[in-house]
C-alpha cells in the first residue's frame, strides 16, 4: 500500500484560520454587497463538517472494501512515483467533473449534494458544509481502481482534490488573471456554481481545473452578481435536517405518486422533474419538463439549467 498523507487531516488547522481570517476582513473592510457571514449559518456548515469526518469513516469501510476487491481482480497496476501522481489527480478530476454533474442532474444523488448548496452564504465556512451521505460518490471513481490505481491513491488525489476547492469559496477574490480562469477552478467560477438564479444553474462542475466544463458545455462566466442558496431554500440550521431534507422530500412524493413511472422519475430523474400532466377532458394543461439525457456529453448546453434543483418540491430548485 503506498504511504500518503491525509492532506483533509492535515489541513484542518489551515480551514480554521483562513476562515477566521476572513471573517475578520469583513469586520475591518465591510462590503455590503457581500453575502459574508451569520453566526448559525457558519455553526452549521462547520457542524455539517465536522460530522462529516466521523460519519465518513463508516461509509468507507464498504467502499475499501469494494475498491481493493476490484483492484485485486484486475491484472493492471499504475505505481505511485512522481510522474503517475499528475496522472492520477488528472484522472481523479475528470471523474470528479461526472461525479459532480451526476449529482446535479439524479435527484437521488442530489439529495445528498444538496447539503453543500443549502447555505445562503458564500465564505469558507461554506466549503466546510459537507454531506452525512458521501457513499453515493465511490462508482465514479471505479475506472480509476479498474485501469490499476491503488485506493489509497484514489483516496488522496480526492482529498487534494477537496483542499483546492477549500479556497474558491470566497467572494474576496476577485477575477485572476485570463490563463488561470481558463483552465482551474476560481473563486469566479465557483461562485456561478452557488448560485441560484436561472441561467447559473447547474454549471461549472469542475473540481480543480475548469476544462471539463469549456470540453462538455457546461460552463458559464460570472456578469451579474450571484444570488446564493437553493431556488427554494430550507428554514433550519439543524445539521441532521439540513443532512436529511432532500431524501424526506423525496420519500414525501413518492408516497404520493401514483404510479410506479412517477415514482422512478421522482427517484431517478432530476431535482425539478414533473410528470406529464394527465390526459382526459378534465386534465390541466401545463409545460412538461424533460430532463433529457442526464450524463452524455453532447453540444454546449442552453442557457438555462440541465436539471432545475429543488428540495423535493413542485417547484423547480441551485457547490468537492
Amino acid at each position: 500500500m503506498p504511504n500518503l498523507p491525509d492532506v483533509v487531516l492535515w489541513s484542518i488547522p489551515a480551514f480554521v484560520l483562513l476562515a477566521v481570517l476572513e471573517m475578520v476582513s469583513y469586520r475591518l473592510r465591510p462590503d455590503d454587497d457581500a453575502a459574508g457571514y451569520e453566526a448559525k449559518d457558519t455553526a452549521t456548515s462547520m457542524g455539517m463538517g465536522l460530522g462529516s469526518l466521523f460519519v465518513d469513516l463508516v461509509w468507507k469501510i464498504p467502499i475499501v472494501a469494494i475498491y481493493t476487491a476490484v483492484h485485486e481482480l484486475t491484472p493492471l497496476r499504475l505505481p505511485v512515483l512522481w510522474w503517475t501522481i499528475p496522472l492520477m489527480l488528472l484522472a481523479q478530476d475528470f471523474f470528479y467533473y461526472w461525479q459532480h454533474r451526476g449529482h446535479h442532474v439524479i435527484r437521488i444523488l442530489w439529495a445528498s449534494h444538496v447539503v453543500h448548496h443549502s447555505s445562503r452564504k458564500f465564505n469558507l465556512s461554506t466549503a466546510l458544509r459537507q454531506p452525512w451521505t458521501g457513499f453515493t460518490s465511490w462508482p465514479f471513481y471505479l475506472p480509476m481502481i479498474a485501469l490499476g490505481v491503488h485506493p489509497a491513491a484514489v483516496a488522496f488525489c480526492s482529498s487534494v482534490s477537496l483542499v483546492y476547492q477549500f479556497w474558491i469559496h470566497t467572494e474576496r477574490v476577485d477575477r485572476l488573471p485570463r490563463p488561470f480562469e481558463y483552465v482551474l477552478n476560481t473563486p469566479s467560477h465557483h461562485r456561478v456554481h452557488h448560485a441560484s438564479q436561472g441561467g447559473y444553474l447547474d454549471r461549472n462542475f469542475g473540481g480543480i481545473l475548469i476544462i471539463w466544463d469549456r470540453m462538455f458545455g457546461s460552463w458559464v462566466g460570472e456578469t451579474e452578481r450571484p444570488v446564493f442558496g437553493l431556488t427554494k431554500n430550507i428554514a433550519t440550521y439543524n445539521p441532521l435536517r439540513v443532512a436529511t431534507h432532500e431524501y424526506a422530500a423525496i420519500a414525501r412524493d413518492v408516497r404520493s405518486a401514483t404510479s410506479w413511472r412517477e415514482r422512478a422519475g421522482r427517484v431517478f430523474r432530476g431535482p425539478g422533474w414533473q410528470p406529464a400532466a394527465a390526459s382526459g377532458p378534465l386534465a390541466t394543461p401545463g409545460p412538461v419538463l424533460s430532463p433529457g439525457p442526464l450524463l452524455a456529453p453532447g453540444p454546449a448546453l442552453s442557457p438555462g439549467p440541465v436539471a432545475a434543483q429543488g428540495t423535493g418540491s413542485a417547484a423547480p430548485e441551485p457547490a468537492a
